[in-house]
């Protein structure tokens, strides 16, 4: 049988098996005993049907069905396989998934953009949010943490857009960032100082460039006594912690009422007594806020920003603190980030597809009317090898870091040739 007829049939099997089916029957079995029973009716309805089909066809058919049914149809294997990081869908029959850092087209359709639309609900729905022409951009997230956004017409010209942007199943340990390359062990054994040594760190990076990940390994280093308040826009960070309060912003309602933004959620949070507050992208008039907070008692706070360099993350900065209409003098604001910020982290993504901290920048103070900083670590890139990889070579700068101090303050003493010599080659 031809695809196009395997699809009419499919579609035709799922009308008569939702007619079929008590949903609230369903639901009060387990998810196991309600596939199998559903299987069952799939296969009385292929023979009543007496359509000639293969055993691959039909066992085709039947999964497709009951991904259908119990889960988020043609979207279900894609995300069943952990090498996916990306799903990507353009329009119903425009599917895109990155793998190991690059994109590629896979063969994956929608019947049509209304079915298209219905998973798109079905995600969203789950998280008590929704998705209309009065409300044609949404975002949301999986169960197993992955961020949803979806937009749909009249704001997309070729149907729904949705994009999943996937998350592992349990954060990356330090050893495994090493062993990927994407930072040498001296770069994070001094970023695992500074934050056990409470010196507040802003993570700076493109889209994609693994800011959300690098907060997430920079968090383990936490010590477990400290209570910690995260503060997100869609909840990302998966931190292993026990004294710990997640918070979410949450999106106005039908008649445009009740949004809750980060920066409500960051005053609230300096009520909650934590050691540390930790933003996962600061995009906003919070960012007044959390320099505040930073320098009146939750130093070691940490957060992420768009940016392309250190120098451009702190230009961001001041931007959004300009965005709360305080009409705070800009060299306060300056002082503010010198004193509240002591590591900028840059991370980068690669033409081959991989993550590289390619800085690790120091802010030192104020010279005059700039807020002045100092390389501690960068990634050099030298070319392109003959497997299409990027190599270069992490090495310091050979200054040795400010806040050196701090961390012998803490108890903390790193190798005296830390900051010296060459570290690893890619």
């Amino acid at each position: 049988m031809e695809q196009p007829e395997l699809e009419n049939l499919k579609t035709d099997i799922h009308r008569t098996l939702i007619s079929k089916l008590d949903l609230e029957k369903l639901s009060r079995v387990n998810t196991g005993q309600a596939r199998q029973a559903v299987a069952a009716m799939i296969n009385e309805i292929v023979v009543a049907q007496r359509v000639p089909l293969s055993f691959d066809q039909q066992e085709k058919v039947q999964d497709d069905l009951l991904d259908e049914v119990f889960g988020l149809g043609p979207l279900e294997p894609l995300l069943n396989d952990p090498t996916i990081s990306d799903i990507l869908v353009n329009d119903k029959d425009h599917v895109f998934i990155e793998r190991r850092g690059l994109l590629q087209r896979v063969n994956v359709s929608f019947r049509d953009n209304r079915h298209l639309l219905q998973i798109i609900d079905r995600i969203v729905s789950r998280v008590g949010r929704r998705v209309d022409e009065s409300s044609p951009m949404v975002d949301a997230r999986l169960p197993d943490g992955s961020r949803v956004n979806a937009i749909i017409p009249p704001l997309t010209l070729d149907g729904p857009a949705l994009s999943i942007r996937r998350f592992a199943t349990g954060p990356l340990t330090p050893t495994q960032l090493v062993e990927l390359k994407s930072i040498s062990a001296e770069m994070m054994e001094t970023l695992a100082a500074a934050v056990r040594a409470r010196i507040s760190i802003l993570v700076s990076g493109g889209t994609g460039a693994g800011k959300t990940t690098l907060l997430n390994i920079l968090s383990q280093y936490v010590p477990k006594g400290e209570r910690i308040v995260t503060i997100e826009d869609a909840a990302e960070l998966q931190l292993a912690m026990e004294n710990i309060v997640r918070c979410e912003t949450r999106p106005p309602n039908i008649e445009g009422k009740g949004a809750i933004r980060q920066r409500q959620l960051l005053i609230n949070s300096l009520r909650m007594r934590p050691d540390r507050i930790i933003i996962g992208e600061v995009r906003g008039e919070e960012a007044f806020d959390m320099l505040q907070a930073m320098n009146t008692g939750h130093e070691g706070s940490m957060t992420t920003i768009h940016a392309n360099t250190p120098r451009d993350a702190l230009t961001r900065l001041e931007s959004m603190v300009a965005m709360s209409n305080l009409n705070v003098p800009e060299r306060t604001v300056r002082q503010q980030i010198a004193s509240a910020i002591a590591i900028v982290v840059q991370v980068s993504r690669m033409s081959d597809g991989s993550r590289k901290v390619t800085n690790i920048s120091e802010i030192t103070g104020m010279e005059e009317n700039v807020v002045s900083m100092q390389e501690i670590f960068k990634f050099n890139r030298e070319g392109i090898g003959p497997d299409g990889r990027v190599v270069g070579v992490f090495q310091p700068t050979q200054i040795r870091p400010k806040f050196l101090e701090k961390l012998h303050i803490a108890g903390i003493f790193l190798p005296q040739g830390l900051f010296e010599q060459t570290l690893e080659v890619n």
